[in-house]
């Protein structure tokens, strides 16, 4: 049998793993401390209390054993807020038959022959003297008279117990209790001992993921890359007949949302082989050496059931360039964390069969070292979905819910430019919500559009208190960016304008702009004119401005800064760039540039910004009566669309003459 399991070793085939027994016995429970104590304190209870024998009454005590002459004597003490009279007869008295009903077959009573064999209580000690005595009186002369022996009564034994063993005892219970506590996680007793143990999740024969690559819409070129690594943990010999080494790792890498982490549970179920998940902040710990105890413990399991997958989510967390923290220094636990992580993942060899993935949203901030070749061998970019990919993933999300029967998925895939896999399920459960606020029987499409503009511009606020004149004013400055971006041949074609409040904003313009991979700067100077039409209105008719255009300026502000210091499209400044991809310029402290060339920076940014302001006032003013009947409209209506301005300024003259291609972002303009 083992001859055979080498020899198909030796030939690449893939061995099931069998899953291990679980081993017999019970783990250590923290709750076996705590019977114990109270077992403990129960036997205390029988094993270190006298038995005082049964209780009778006074007149009992003095007339079958007092004046019979069979006391041999009496002890009192206090017990609350009573005297307890404990009674001891005389050894050749116990003989007769009377006292066999007051002996105590107890086998915890430490004193049978020799102890109390019954009790009375009295009020106080100098009245029992006094019932003592009457009792008494009436004895014959040569007889003994029995006088109250008083006492403090308390168990030497129990005492010993409750001041000594019973303390050590609960702080042994309370030290194993914050030991656990601080180990963090599930699992048995004495967790301090196990806290460099790996927190990864197995996912496994017996614990089977449902998710599979024909749950990833879209992200075809990933799915590409990833699926070459399933197959060659599938089928390594087709791979190592010719030679062919696999990449030992393979990092994820595009904006939050994009379906990464997705990716990977696909990988997860598809691979059909042991997968290991965990997140980079699981690795770090108060503790010093945590983390690096962690990533050896991982990959330590993950040899032992090769071949298998690591997955690493957010890595970024542990995988930051060294030496840039300048606050804990070169000795810093992260980088302990992230050295230990380097030499694992160049330490075993290629026929270990076992890979890393990794996510990430910052691979510009990730150790050099990491990125090299024989770690991370690969970068998978998984983007933003295109139009056709945005129709897949909403068919997969869309599927669960109660649709109209004409819902077009490609007319939301192209209203939801620039929208994630995460932004697109988002739509549709707010889109299902919607539907059932108006009591639907089914998810329409105008259920959709308002899931769209709930998302992206806020929820809408009807009651909001606005006067006549701050409405007109909103309405002349929506209508400025409707007006000017209608005139201009590269900005982005106008969906609706609309002057109810929504979100933080006073009113909003909405736009469907092409998707471009290339931006000419003509094109980003129409975008900025059209921007800054909502104050030009404002000026043309008011012949003032007002601080609606706050987020305008913003965006404008980015847009112009972008074209001078980024893309190098300003002429004074020339073709330079003050952009680094590395990200490494958040950690200097100075500029990259000089004082000089700071100053030349701001005069072009505003030059910039002014004449596309002055251009914005200039459309304007040549279409002022259309500006104002546009206004009056929006204020009549409150939302207007694209074929309300075709009414009034007439077909768009740059329709047929743009490029062709698929709308981008839908993008809120504050009034």
């Amino acid at each position: 049998m083992n001859d055979n399991q080498n020899t198909n070793e030796k030939q690449g085939k893939r061995i099931p793993n069998i899953p291990k027994k679980p081993q017999k016995g019970s783990k250590f429970n923290i709750f076996w401390v705590y019977a114990a104590i109270i077992i403990a304190i129960i036997a205390a209870q029988f094993l270190f209390t006298t038995d005082g024998g049964k209780e009778v009454t006074y007149q009992k005590f003095e007339q079958q054993m007092l004046l019979k002459g069979d006391v041999q004597k009496v002890v009192a003490y206090k017990s609350d807020d009573l005297v307890r009279v404990e009674v001891y007869i005389k050894k050749d008295s116990l003989k007769k038959p009377i006292y066999n009903a007051y002996k105590s077959n107890s086998a915890f009573n430490v004193n049978t022959n020799n102890g109390p064999i019954v009790f009375f209580n009295a009020g106080t000690m100098d009245g029992l003297d006094k019932q003592l005595a009457d009792s008494q009186k009436d004895l014959p002369a040569n007889q003994p008279r029995v006088l109250a022996e008083k006492t403090s009564r308390s168990n030497p034994l129990a005492s010993w117990f409750l001041s000594i063993i019973l303390p050590v005892l609960l702080l042994i219970g309370f030290w194993i209790f914050m030991m656990r506590r601080m180990g963090g996680g599930a699992g048995g007793g004495g967790q301090i001992f196990s806290i460099g143990k790996s927190k990864a999740t197995l996912f496994d024969k017996e614990s089977q993921v449902n998710i599979t690559f024909n749950d990833v819409a879209g992200l075809e070129e990933a799915k590409t890359e990833v699926m070459e690594i399933v197959d060659f943990l599938k089928n390594p010999k087709k791979y190592t007949d010719l030679g062919g080494k696999i990449p030992k790792g393979a990092l994820l890498v595009g904006s939050p949302g994009t379906g990464k982490t997705l990716l990977a549970k696909a990988v997860a179920g598809e691979a059909q082989v042991p997968f290991f998940s965990l997140s980079g902040s699981d690795f770090v710990e108060m503790f010093v050496g945590v983390g690096a105890s962690r990533v050896r413990d991982l990959f330590k399991q993950a040899k032992d059931k090769s071949p298998c997958i690591i997955f690493i989510d957010e890595i970024d967390a542990i995988g930051r360039a060294r030496g840039k923290n300048g606050v804990m220094g070169g000795n810093d636990e992260r980088e302990n964390t992230l050295n230990q992580l380097l030499v694992e993942m160049d330490g075993f060899g290629t026929n270990t069969h076992v890979i890393i993935l990794a996510a990430t949203n910052r691979a510009d901030v990730l150790d050099k070292a990491l990125l090299r070749a024989g770690r991370f061998d690969r970068q998978i970019y998984v983007d933003l979905p295109d139009v056709i990919e945005r129709k897949q993933i909403f068919e997969v999300h869309i599927a669960p819910l109660k649709k109209s029967e004409e819902l077009d998925t490609e007319f939301l895939a192209k209203q939801t430019p620039g929208f994630s896999g995460a932004d697109i399920a988002n739509v549709c459960n707010e889109a299902a919500l919607i539907a059932a606020r108006k009591n639907k029987s089914a998810v329409d499409k105008q259920d959709f559009l308002d899931a769209v503009d709930r998302i992206v511009g806020g929820l809408e606020k009807k009651n909001k208190i606005i006067t006549p004149s701050e409405k007109r004013a909103i309405a002349i400055h929506e209508a400025g960016h409707a007006t000017v971006s209608w005139l201009l041949e590269h900005a982005a074609p106008l969906v609706k304008v609309t002057i109810v409040p929504r979100g933080q904003s006073l009113g909003a313009a909405w736009y469907l702009p092409e998707e471009r991979l290339i931006v000419r700067p003509h094109q980003m100077l129409d975008e900025m004119c059209a921007t800054m039409g909502g104050r030009a209105a404002e000026k043309v008719m008011f012949d003032t401005i007002s601080t609606g255009a706050l987020s305008d300026l913003e965006k404008v502000n980015k847009q112009a800064r972008a074209m001078v210091t980024i893309y190098g499209l300003n002429e004074k400044l020339g073709n330079i760039t003050y952009y680094d991809s590395s990200g490494q310029n958040e950690y200097n402290f100075s500029k990259p540039y000089s004082e000089d060339t700071a100053l030349t920076i701001d005069k072009e940014i505003s030059a910039l910004i002014e004449g596309q302001y002055q251009r914005a006032i200039k459309l304007l003013e040549e279409n002022k009566d259309k500006l104002i009947q546009l206004a009056d409209i929006l204020i009549e209506k409150e939302v207007l669309f694209k074929d309300d301005l075709e009414v009034i300024f007439g077909k768009r003259l740059f329709e047929n003459q743009a490029e062709s291609g698929t709308p981008g972002h839908i993008t809120p303009v504050e009034a």
